[in-house]
């Protein structure tokens, strides 16, 4: 059974990225950035409910809001820049070295179940850390659960990682896998995961890597069931990010596509 549904995803994952040609599937949601200036408001808001207190895993930037400098489309792609600056003047700020931008589509649009393909070129450098990931709408960390659907740090550059949380893996890393794209800092690529039911599966340019299945032994394993929203970021050093090496700022994490499909009815 697991190699049928590991060669049913292949072949989902697999075809080129517009709805006719994802079996069984249709597009509900997308930005394609495809228009220069600030993220469209309609689908994207930025989080900085952290800024004054600290981000939660000892990272080390300042997320703006409404700042071109962190967060802006150009030339068809979302451009999320890291830069070594001190943005003192602002109220919330927590004496962070850094500034970035955090994208959430919280209230904007939420998901139970769907095929998730974000295309991006990563940064590299010491202390980056690009995410794109999921977090639960209707309940907190760790009880929503989060879907980390690619993280990716500057001292491992090429190692990807897909990675589930929820109440039963609390105090530990997680469930997870990872798979090696040895160009992801200059390439773009398809960052995937497929949610239904049954199992969590991620995968890179229609490869599969990781399944994470629903034991059907309660929330605890599987809070799964109920809305997520969308988040993109660059962090900065914090507990997965690592050391910082300043020599590598500005630093750019690029989106060319964010898309959404679910099973047609």
């Amino acid at each position: 059974m697991r190699g049928f549904v590991a060669a049913a995803l292949t072949l989902v994952l697999a075809t080129p990225a517009v709805a006719q040609d994802k079996p069984g599937y249709e597009l509900v949601w997308a930005d394609e950035f495809d228009k220069d200036g600030a993220p469209d408001p309609a689908h994207w808001v930025f989080d900085t409910h952290a800024n004054k207190t600290g981000w939660y895993n000892k990272e080390l930037q300042y997320y703006s809001a409404d700042r071109a400098e962190n967060a802006r489309i150009e030339g068809g792609r979302l451009i999320i820049e890291a830069r070594k600056e001190m943005l003192s003047d602002r109220a919330d700020h927590g004496g962070q070295r850094y500034s970035s931008a955090r994208l959430i589509s919280k209230g904007k649009a939420e998901w139970t179940y769907g095929l998730f393909e974000v295309r991006a070129r990563l940064p590299c450098g010491k202390g980056s850390w690009p995410a794109i990931w999921m977090l639960g709408a209707t309940a907190g960390w760790p009880d929503g659960g989060e879907i980390d659907i690619m993280e990716h740090v500057g001292k491992t550059p090429g190692d990807v990682f897909g990675t589930i949380h929820n109440r039963s893996t609390a105090g530990t890393f997680g469930k997870g896998g990872q798979i090696r794209v040895p160009d992801a800092c200059e390439a773009f690529h398809d960052y995937q995961m497929l949610w239904t039911p049954d199992a969590i599966s991620f995968a890179v340019d229609g490869k599969p890597y990781h399944r994470y299945v629903n034991e059907k032994s309660g929330a605890a394993q599987w809070p799964f069931d109920k809305p997520q929203y969308l988040l993109l970021n660059l962090a900065i050093g914090g507990a997965m990010g690592g050391d910082v090496d300043d020599a590598i700022f500005p630093i750019r994490f690029e989106i060319e596509h964010v898309r959404v499909y679910q099973l047609k009815r």
